[in-house]
Order: structure tokens, then sequence, then C-alpha cells
């Protein structure tokens, strides 16, 4: 069973109720979301009484605002022209709005390319379902496969996939085929070697062996969200200024010179960092002359304007 340490809570509350389709097969079921954003919530206040400030309508040619009853959905067609379209015809540009997730068929979990995975759901069985989903989750698992469907979900509708995810089976929402960018004109080196001695290929294996982990997901927070809502916290409580550490140091500027990438790899695996660039000659005689400027002492303030007179 996969391991739910450091996970968000699990939110009970389903976004629909519908079914899981394939063949003559039907298989009722619930949609709830696997996801929970961690981001932080800045809300636009007004400085001088911490008003909350609020989003207009805008006409961008007068600058006007105008109401929300004069607002339409348009499409761009051609320069400077819109095709304006009724909340009706595009309604009915989706015919079917059934919560239905209908596997058109299944493939091997390991052609999707992740790149095409954009937002995961749960899905769980109701009114008597368990057995028949029980039974699709055990073949989906013994067969490498996953079921690839579409599904509308808020009025839209989506590519997704099928797949087993310990206890659930997860419908993970895709990308379009033509949503993904090719990689075609992108400055990438050959595939294979390229050039690649075997001493460096076999150090890089040494070193990944050397830092190979597991997968746990409480070893991954969202380190930003943490360190402000407890800035928000310790001045919500002192009711005045507080401050709030660093996430990390700031790491050191990198040197210009080019190091041997079999250097790099040895230094790599006895642990060790890549040496401090040295200072020019020239910079550290600015910078001494710099010091001089600053630790010298002052002429007093009747001498220098006399000066200036002069």
């Amino acid at each position: 069973m996969a391991d739910t340490k450091g996970m968000a809570r699990s939110s009970t509350r389903s976004l629909w109720k519908g079914a899981i389709t394939f063949g003559l097969v039907h298989i009722p079921i619930g949609l709830y979301s696997a996801t929970e954003e961690t981001d932080v919530d800045f809300d636009w206040l007004d400085r001088r009484t911490l008003d909350p400030v609020g989003y207009k309508r805008i006409n961008k040619r007068t600058g006007r605002e105008i109401a929300k009853e004069d607002v339409v959905k348009g499409v761009a067609h051609g320069k400077d022209s819109y095709v304006v379209l009724s909340p009706e015809e595009i309604e009915a540009a989706y015919p079917r709005t059934t919560q239905t997730i209908e596997i058109v068929s299944f493939i091997d979990i390991h052609e999707l390319p992740f790149v095409y995975l954009e937002k995961p759901y749960y899905t769980a069985p109701v009114d008597r379902g368990e057995k028949v989903y029980a039974l699709l989750r055990q073949a989906l698992e013994e067969t490498g496969k996953a079921g690839l469907a579409r599904v509308v979900i808020h009025s839209k509708q989506h590519l997704a996939v099928l797949l087993p995810f310990g206890p659930a089976l997860v419908l993970n929402l895709l990308r379009w085929g033509d949503e993904v960018r090719t990689w075609d004109g992108l400055p990438l080196p050959a595939q294979g070697k390229a050039g690649i001695k075997d001493t460096e290929l076999k150090m890089a294996k040494h070193l990944i062996a050397d830092m190979a982990g597991h997968w746990k997901a409480q070893d991954w927070r969202d380190n930003f969200h943490d360190a402000i809502m407890k800035l928000v916290a310790a001045k919500a409580k002192a009711g005045k200024a507080a401050a709030v550490e660093p996430l990390e140091e700031a790491p050191a500027a990198a040197g210009a010179d080019v190091i041997d990438l079999t250097e790099l790899l040895r230094r790599s695996l006895r642990g060790g960092g890549a040496e401090p660039a040295k200072q020019p000659a020239a910079r550290k005689t600015a910078a001494r002359k710099t010091a001089a400027r600053k630790t010298a002492p002052k002429a007093p303030a009747k001498k220098a304007a006399a000066r200036r007179a002069a």
C-alpha cells in the first residue's frame, strides 16, 4: 500500500457523482479532489485603512467601468475582430455533459509521457460498486495498463487517464496532444553518449548510485509557505514587525574558469565542492584603496568649506 505520511489530509466532499464506463461495464463512482494548493494567498489591501481592494471590469479602450451583465464571451477572429458566443451556444458545443468517465482504450502505462499529466482526482465507488471497482483496479495493476478516457468537468471536456494508486483509482487529467510543445529547434545534444568518455559515464553512474534515495512525501514541503505563515503568526501575536530567517543561503558566485568534467565528477564523489574563485590582483588593489578611504579621518568642516571657497 502506498505511504500516505506527509500528504495533505483527504477531502471527503465529492465534486460530482457519476460512473466509469467501458464496454458494457458501468462503475458508479464519486470524484474527489486529490490535491491541495499551498500557495500563499496575498490579498490586495488599501495601505491606509487595510480595506480589501477589489477588481473592476474596465473597458480597455474607454477606461470606464462596465456592468457585469454587459460582459459577453468572444473569440478573436482576425485582427481586431471578435465573434461573440452566447452561453447557450457554448453549452451546445458540449452535448455530452453527463458525469461519465468514458474509457476509450487501455494503454501501456509506460507509454504515457509524464509531460502530459496535469491534475489528479481520486475516484471512489458508490452505490454498491465496490466489487467491480476493485476488479478494474486489480486488472490494471496486473496488466500494467491505464484507461485512456474522456470526461467533462466544470463544463470543459478533458482527456484523462485512469490508473491505480494504492487502494484508489486516480483520474489524472491530461493535456491534449497539441498542448505540449516539441523540442525541435532547441540546442540539445544528440542522444547517446555524444562524446562522453566511458570513465565520465562510469563516475556519473557511481555518483547517482551514491545519491540514490526513496520518495517520501513528508520530506518535501513548500518552505516559502511555511515561512510566510510563521511570520504572519508572529506579527499577529506581537502586534508589531517581526523578522523572518531566509529560506537558504544564497549560493556563492561561480567562477568563470572551465573545470574538466572528470575533475568535477571526482570532486562530487569525494563530497567536496568547487574551490573558491581567486580574487584578481586588480580587484584586491581596488578593495584595499576603498578600505583606506573608509578608514581615513575626515577633514574638519571649516577646512573643507575654506577649500571650496578658494
